[in-house]
């Protein structure tokens, strides 16, 4: 799933008034973070997720893994909060 600017720059801009539903704590990314923000990303689609405490290539590796776990797409990462999308599983089966 390869998403366009334009389609992009929407997202960011649905996302700009969304809080963080997400928060990644001290523990780092579990398996029940993963099943979070899976069960997010099946209900919103486009989620925020706070990384707290953790360094800057830290964060890189978490993303990197979110990402490839969930089969979401990277909208925007500022400082510690990331935005992902990732279609509802329920929307691609119809």
């Amino acid at each position: 799933m390869s998403l366009t600017s334009q389609q992009r720059q929407q997202l960011r801009a649905l996302a700009h008034a969304l809080k963080p539903i997400v928060l990644i704590g001290n523990a780092g990314l579990t398996q029940a973070v993963q099943l979070e923000i899976y069960r997010a990303l099946e209900d919103h689609e486009l989620i925020k997720i706070k990384v707290a405490g953790a360094d800057k290539t830290l964060r890189k590796k978490m993303i990197d893994e979110i990402l490839a776990e969930q089969a979401a797409e990277l909208i925007q990462a500022i400082g510690h909060v990331i935005v992902i999308y990732r279609q509802s599983q329920k929307i691609r089966a119809k």
